[in-house]
């Protein structure tokens, strides 16, 4: 991720996927979603559903330390941004 640019939800979708070391397919695999989904999301012309987003925590907290970084990240600059 490069630093100094807003930080969305399809940032973190990406390098979750990108940590898990899976594709977009294998990803959209493991949530129940297809292929598309997942490309949407890494580009942002679309959010996941609630579920899926449940479904995105769950892996994060799965992963240990690692998710919980990249929650800490992503959630940190979140913040920073509406300080701004």
């Amino acid at each position: 991720m490069e630093l100094g640019k807003p930080l969305k939800i399809s940032d973190l979708i990406r390098e979750l996927r990108q940590q898990l070391d899976l594709s977009q397919e294998k990803f959209a695999a493991k949530l129940g979603v297809s292929l598309r989904t997942i490309n949407r999301w890494e580009n942002g012309s679309t959010v996941p559903s609630q579920m899926a987003l449940k479904l995105i925590e769950e892996m994060l907290q799965k992963m240990g330390k690692p998710g919980k970084t990249l929650v800490k990240e992503y959630l940190s600059k979140a913040e920073q941004r509406e300080d701004s």
